[in-house]
């Protein structure tokens, strides 16, 4: 945080009051990943014994 004349600047992680570690884009990712196989799954066994 530094003060320009009568405005004060704060940088991101101050501002969101955390680190961005970019872990985030990995869970996601992860969990779309088991959702599509979780909704194939569902998909294709009863296609199957029908």
């Amino acid at each position: 945080m530094h003060k320009q004349g009568e405005e004060i600047h704060i940088d991101d992680e101050e501002a969101s009051g955390g680190r961005k570690t970019g872990y985030m884009r990995y869970v996601l990712g992860i969990s779309l990943l088991l959702a599509v196989i979780a909704m194939s799954i569902v998909w294709i066994i009863p296609a199957l014994m029908g």
